[in-house]
């Protein structure tokens, strides 16, 4: 799969972005905005994983985010199982230099298109930090609504917080 876009490309993680990942994942602004299993300080060992892992899979649900042909930020799906099959999570990062190009929000809404277009899924969810207002941006850009505010449901930092819920389902798409 590659989508190309008006501010990036949207394609598989290839081995060669190992140079361009190492460099814009190993941020302590991005990793305090997402899960903790992304690894910070992120390291050579970190990006061989990753990527060792991304070209596994063999339906892709892993994707680098490519602006000027280099890998800036990864965007992806977690498909949900059981009573919640007919549901997948998104998630996003992008390189710091990058940000406030409208960049995260137009890779968003065209992996939904594409999600929704691919698979048997009636909603797509985002779970947004409390302290993360332009994350939540991203997803309202994108066409995402709110969805739920999860009271004390998270923890960054030692430091217990709201998870702020975006969704948008198939039948209310934009595309």
């Amino acid at each position: 799969m590659e989508l190309k876009l008006k501010t990036c490309i949207i394609r598989r993680w290839r081995p060669s972005d190992k140079t361009s990942l190492l460099r814009h994942a190993n941020s302590y602004q991005i990793w305090r905005n997402v899960r903790d299993r992304f690894p910070h300080p992120y390291t050579a060992a970190d990006a061989d994983q990753w990527l060792t892992l991304a070209e596994a899979e063999e339906i892709p649900t892993n994707f680098a985010i490519v602006v000027d042909g280099e890998a800036v930020g990864g965007i992806g799906l977690v498909f949900r199982d059981d009573i919640h099959r007919c549901r997948a999570e998104i998630g996003y990062w992008l390189g710091e230099t990058f940000w406030g190009r409208g960049i995260t929000s137009e890779a968003v809404r065209a992996l939904t298109a594409w999600a929704f277009d691919t698979f048997d899924i009636h909603s797509i969810y985002a779970g947004v930090l409390a302290w993360n207002p332009a994350s939540a941006r991203v997803l309202e850009k994108a066409g995402y609504q709110l969805e739920a505010r999860l009271r004390k449901a998270v923890i960054k930092e030692n430091q217990v917080m709201d998870e702020i819920v975006y969704a948008v389902v198939r039948e209310e798409s934009y595309e």
